[in-house]
């Protein structure tokens, strides 16, 4: 993926593109929490889609920290300046995990410009059904951020058995800065994307794992019984890190529907 910083309104934000069938739409792609953009590109190179836009949030990848806190409306907003910046109108979304989050605030907020909406491992925010908690106190534990020396070991703790590529994510990993990763935290302390998802006028295929300990799927249950043009797919055998260690699988899935 071709990346560059770019200036928002004075915050410097890294996008990556990976370019794609030029007469496809572009695909925007919302991350997980602490993920660096580099973790998006299994999911980029196995798609068959037109360009793939993703970036680094503030504070998170080699994109510095806000100054400020900020709230997912905001963030929304950034995404969308960055779209206009590359001449992006119509885009189809999709948001992993903490990243989902994100996506559902962007598809209710410029509902005009999210053709299609494609939410993986993720939840309608604090309003979710919680996971397994040994797993969730490390994730939101913002004195032990992901790092690159505990990635493979925490693994098997957070995310269950893990295979193929995703097993050497570690090599990719840019460790957030600890103040990046307790704004994105912050961000969705407070907030449920409920509701906002009655809103949504974008065709949406939700995905969840049938072993998601992280985020269970009664929450991608949740999420198509509110969101009015929905449907769920569950992958078996699957847990929250399927993004990365079914990216072939996964991209199909999403392929298939944006082609109908």
């Amino acid at each position: 993926m071709k990346t560059e910083l770019l200036d928002i309104n004075g915050q410097t934000i890294r996008v990556a593109i990976h370019l794609g069938d030029p007469n496809r739409r572009p695909l925007l792609y919302f991350n997980g929490i602490g993920a660096n953009l580099e973790l998006a590109e299994p999911l980029a190179q196995a798609l068959t889609h037109g360009d793939f836009l993703t970036f680094d949030m503030p504070g998170v990848g080699l994109s510095p920290a806000s100054r400020i806190p900020y709230r997912p409306w905001w963030a929304a907003k950034l995404a969308a300046q960055i779209l206009d910046r590359y001449g992006y109108d119509t885009v189809d979304v999709v948001g992993y995990s903490w990243g989902g989050g994100i996506a559902q605030q962007f598809a209710s907020q410029f509902t005009d410009r999210v053709r299609a909406l494609i939410l993986l491992a993720t939840s309608p925010g604090f309003t979710m059904l919680p996971g397994n908690l040994t797993a969730l106190t490390k994730l939101v534990n913002p004195r032990k951020p992901l790092r690159r020396d505990n990635v493979t070991n925490g693994f098997e703790t957070l995310f269950g058995e893990v295979r193929d590529h995703a097993a050497h994510t570690h090599l990719k990993v840019i460790p957030p800065k600890q103040i990046g990763y307790m704004m994105q935290l912050g961000a969705m302390a407070g907030w449920s994307s409920l509701p906002l998802l009655p809103f949504i006028k974008a065709s949406t295929l939700i995905l969840t794992g049938d072993k998601d300990t992280i985020v269970p799927p009664a929450n991608s249950t949740l999420l198509n019984s509110f969101i009015p043009r929905s449907r769920l797919k569950v992958i078996p055998d699957a847990n929250h890190l399927f993004v990365m260690s079914r990216a072939e699988e996964i991209a199909l899935c999403i392929d298939d529907f944006l082609q109908e």
